[in-house]
């Protein structure tokens, strides 16, 4: 792809999430969400493979039947109240459509299922804008129309964590298993957003950063299958030590930054008088933890059958700019001790 078209497309992807933070008006948010998915679905199509150009047609499929039915909420809830600003959904049929179409947009449960097969088809890099970039628009117009029963939230939540914790089970294929992932991180923000919005804040920014700095390991040993993972030592033996720390963190492990969120929403949960909930939520997030550690064996447990000859990867100069990788690394690992801090300066 010609570095003008894009660049062209990197700053569309830009503008329509910008353009859907910034707006009040339910059509100018649609619109923006259209931008962002008329940018991202060249992109994803750049390889000219069978795989990447299916994975494209069914993204467009499913964004397109989201976008329609998003549309159509939005102009039902108009025609009702008089008004297109998007905090004001009084009535449940328009506000629980506009719900669903948005979890269909970002994936989650029971909407999910195009989630493990989109991501198969990409690249590490589009598979990162889309597990990240991609989930901020349509989450900003969920927090914005929170209802008034917050029982869909939790139905949505729970589910999601449930089902990304059980789709990662027998996968082997690195990109289905971070397409699960990112379902189960999803059903944690929305299980969170109706009754603490600035938690839920707090826990994308912390799976921005998990996601980042795992795809860019990923990214940099050009690894996309289990059994690939167990040559890292060979490529770049840091990150034979750094991924694990990642992938625990993904699950939720003190003394590493996931852990954080995660304790946090349980409290808020217990706090809530949610105690079932929280104990549901907590024992499915133990699904997700098992291929978390069956990663991190896969990488720090075994070796390949042989060497590989000649000068070994890891001696030659990197190609990539590790410098966001370290820092997005070292926050995983370390940011746990700036609990306290970030609890003072958010409004909990």
């Amino acid at each position: 792809m010609a570095p003008l078209i894009y660049s062209a497309l990197i700053i569309s992807l830009g503008l329509g999430t910008t353009m859907t933070f910034a707006s009040t008006h339910w059509y100018l948010a649609w619109m923006g969400i259209e931008i962002n998915t008329l940018a991202i679905i060249p992109l994803m199509a750049q390889n000219h493979i069978p795989r990447a150009i299916e994975a494209t047609t069914k993204y467009f499929f499913v964004q397109a039947t989201a976008s329609a039915t998003l549309l159509f909420a939005g102009i039902s809830n108009a025609f009702l109240t008089g008004q297109w600003d998007i905090t004001y959904t009084p009535y449940t049929l328009t506000s629980t459509l506009i719900t669903l179409a948005l979890a269909m947009k970002i994936g989650l449960a029971p909407l999910h299922s195009w989630m493990p097969e989109v991501m198969q088809g990409l690249n590490l890099l589009t598979g990162l804008i889309l597990s990240t970039w991609q989930k901020l628009a349509p989450l900003y117009l969920i927090y914005q129309i929170q209802p008034n029963n917050p029982n869909i939230f939790i139905a949505l939540g729970l589910m999601s964590i449930i089902v990304g914790g059980w789709g990662g089970f027998n996968q082997v294929q690195l990109r289905k298993i971070l397409a699960y992932s990112s379902i189960a991180h999803l059903g944690w923000m929305i299980l969170i957003l109706s009754f603490s919005p600035p938690l839920a804040l707090l826990t994308i920014i912390i799976y921005i950063l998990m996601t980042f700095s795992l795809f860019s390991s990923f990214m940099l040993t050009r690894t996309t299958h289990i059994n690939s993972l167990s040559t890292t030592w060979a490529k770049i033996p840091i990150l034979t030590i750094s991924t694990p720390l990642i992938l625990l963190s993904l699950g939720g492990l003190p003394p590493l930054a996931g852990f954080m969120p995660k304790w946090m929403i349980l409290q808020e949960l217990t706090k809530q008088s949610l105690c079932p909930l929280a104990t549901m939520a907590a024992l499915s997030s133990l699904f997700s933890l098992y291929f978390y550690l069956r990663l991190s064996y896969a990488m720090t447990l075994t070796m390949p059958p042989n060497n590989p000859a000649g000068t070994l990867p890891w001696r030659l100069n990197p190609q990539h700019n590790t410098l966001p990788l370290a820092l997005t690394t070292t926050s995983t690992i370390c940011l746990l001790p700036m609990t306290p801090a970030i609890m003072s300066l958010m409004p909990f």
